[in-house]
């Protein structure tokens, strides 16, 4: 299972270059996450201050 982005997103971008597989980008309004790139190796959630990468 891949790593989703929730609305708890603050647009901080500390997840973006934390992503092994480069499967985080910029969104509208919040980060998002590639599910079929992202290997759910939770590295986004490590340093995410707001906990918003989850497993989907």
């Amino acid at each position: 299972m891949a790593y989703i982005i929730s609305d708890a997103c603050i647009s901080c971008g500390a997840c973006e270059p934390e992503c092994p597989t480069s499967a985080i980008s910029a969104g509208d309004d919040i980060y998002v996450i590639d599910e079929a790139t992202c290997i759910d190796c939770g590295a986004c959630a490590s340093v995410c201050p707001v906990e918003a990468p989850q497993q989907a």
